[in-house]
């Protein structure tokens, strides 16, 4: 199409729309595939901070992190074929963890396509099952339309990612063509009958539990749900990886639903006659592999609050069914008169003393005490507050058993159990907020899957640091083998390099630390460092979780074998 003098290119007026719907920061990876929106960026680049990524899947786990932390729909740019392929995982980690995104994605010409024309993939097929939303931009005269159910898609309901494909001709076209306005977030809220519902189902509990999880959580609701709690003395755990939407400082927290969690909060759950579940989806993890309930009738009163009315009663049928926003059920929810809940503190109180027995730390001795490395760890986060984020992996256990998270302290793990995003979540995390301080919690295996963003950090002024766990293997894999095939290990083995030089290389700060004594003054100069830092634990192997080792696993192993024999 010409240009004419009251046109603009699509490059134009996607890049138009980005900034129309309040994007300040967007990561990529730059291709040939979507150069006009580039281009068209350009002319944005002191509104609009383009981070340039050194893979995709780099990229979409920074803006899937971004996200997490601050509510605002991450915004990723990657190329057509391998591009997408790399970014699919991210967009499976905002699709599970209920995470706002928008992923544009370039594509071959529209004269080009269904021929398997270079790098060809039809988007709504690869994407179909881990997004919201996928769509393709055919004319650039829609690109308005488009953009606005993007981020309307993305960050209404239960949050989640969105895909949109760019033919690459498209964004050549010059149209005329009026903007929309900005996006607006929709969600449900508690009505006044369920809300009185929920309330009379408190005062007749003795023995009730909340459970409190999922995406669309902002600082107001967080501190809403803690007042809600404590007017009605609901001692309250957090699902998977979401541990920082409630106080765990807080008298009625009492832990989370993870793995390896605190035996004693499973017995509770059990036998509790009452469960709140805000937020939460309910999922394989949380419920200890669909153990901790019968399906589909629970047995007990369960109240349900979701912002999808699609996951409510998709595994258990709940008493009471609420489909509201987060934020709008927590206001909501404070605002009820409280409910006389004197009879039921033993209750609350035993719970949360068993969450503090559960995180005291233990000396656990060795020439690396991990547990001496999180009391020195939770003391200056405590501090000055801070943002942790963590991989998949065995040694995630010892930053979510033993450090407190609150809306100072900050969490984000993939409750997906993707490997290689807790270093990317971290350049993240540090470039969205730049006096926090941002530690990364990773295995050797999973920083070995993203360590160049370490490299984007750098170049952006970001100072991560990375906790480097080695044990030399894949820890988790080698816990099941140890479990259930003792005495075979098999493919578990990893030979690493030298983290420390490693960022030496990149122009951060690194150190190795494999004695106690040196990990304080190993964390305390790569905080003053200034820099991107790496501290690499040399764990012993046979220490794989907070609560066992390879040792004792393999001994009970075959001991239940050779009592089964």
């Amino acid at each position: 199409m010409p240009q004419t003098p009251n046109t603009r290119s699509g490059g134009q007026v996607l890049a138009d729309a980005l900034y129309a719907h309040g994007v300040e920061l967007a990561y990529c990876v730059a291709g040939e595939s979507y150069l006009e929106l580039l281009d068209a960026l350009y002319d944005y680049r002191d509104r609009i901070r383009l981070v340039t990524c050194r893979q995709e899947g780099g990229a979409a786990n920074m803006a899937e992190a971004y996200g997490k932390l601050t509510g605002k729909p991450g915004v990723v740019m990657v190329t057509r074929g391998p591009g997408a392929c790399h970014a699919a995982i991210g967009c499976h980690t905002a699709f599970q963890d209920s995470t706002p995104m928008v992923m544009l994605v370039g594509q071959v010409a529209r004269d080009q396509m269904d021929r398997e024309a270079f790098q060809e993939i039809d988007y709504r097929r690869m994407f179909g099952q881990v997004a919201k939303w996928v769509a393709q931009i055919e004319t650039a005269d829609r690109i308005p339309e488009y953009l606005a159910r993007a981020f309307h898609t993305a960050t209404s309901g239960r949050p989640g990612p969105v895909v949109l494909a760019l033919p690459e001709d498209m964004l050549r076209d010059h149209v005329a063509v009026a903007d929309a306005a900005r996006y607006q977030t929709v969600r449900a809220n508690p009505g006044p009958a369920d809300l009185e519902t929920l309330r009379g189902m408190l005062a007749e509990a003795e023995r009730p539990l909340m459970l409190v999880g999922g995406g669309g959580w902002s600082d107001a609701a967080a501190a809403d749900i803690v007042a809600f709690a404590e007017a009605n003395d609901i001692p309250t755990l957090c699902s998977f990886r979401r541990l920082d939407i409630f106080d765990n400082n807080h008298k009625n927290f009492c832990g989370d639903l993870s793995t390896g969690s605190n035996p004693k909060i499973i017995e509770a759950f059990k036998s509790s006659d009452l469960l709140v579940v805000v937020g939460a989806r309910l999922g394989e993890i949380t419920t200890q592999g669909y153990t901790l309930m019968s399906i589909p009738d629970t047995g007990r009163r369960l109240v349900h609050v979701h912002a999808d009315s699609d996951e409510l009663g998709r595994v258990f049928q709940p008493t009471l069914a609420i489909q509201s926003g987060m934020a709008q059920f927590a206001a909501a929810a404070k605002a009820l008169a409280p409910v006389d809940a004197a009879r039921r503190s033993a209750w609350t109180e035993a719970r949360r003393a068993d969450y503090e027995a559960w995180t005291t730390i233990p000396e656990y001795g060795g020439t690396l005490d991990l547990g001496v490395c999180m009391k020195e760890v939770r003391k200056r986060l405590a501090a000055d507050g801070g943002v942790v984020t963590v991989d998949a992996g065995n040694f995630s256990g010892w930053p979510m058993r033993f450090l407190r998270y609150d809306r100072k302290v900050r969490f984000a793990g993939p409750t997906s159990g993707a490997m290689g995003y807790s270093v990317p979540a971290a350049c993240s995390a540090a470039l969205t907020f730049k006096d926090k301080l941002v530690l990364g919690f990773v295995g050797d295996g999973g920083f070995m899957m993203a360590p160049s963003e370490l490299a984007t950090a750098g170049q952006y002024g970001a100072k991560p640091i990375m906790l480097v766990f080695n044990n030399g293997m894949y820890g988790t894999i080698r816990a099941h083998q140890a479990r259930h095939h003792p005495g075979r290990p098999i493919a578990i083995e990893l030979v690493n390099p030298d983290f420390a030089a490693l960022i030496r290389a990149y122009g951060g700060h690194g150190e190795t630390v494999s004695k106690t004594e040196e990990f304080a003054p190993a964390l305390d100069r790569a905080i003053a460092s200034g820099r991107p830092a790496i501290i690499e634990l040399r764990m012993d192997p046979d220490v794989i979780s907070t609560t066992t080792t390879l040792s004792k696993m393999e001994a009970a192993s075959r001991a239940a074998a050779a009592k089964g024999s």
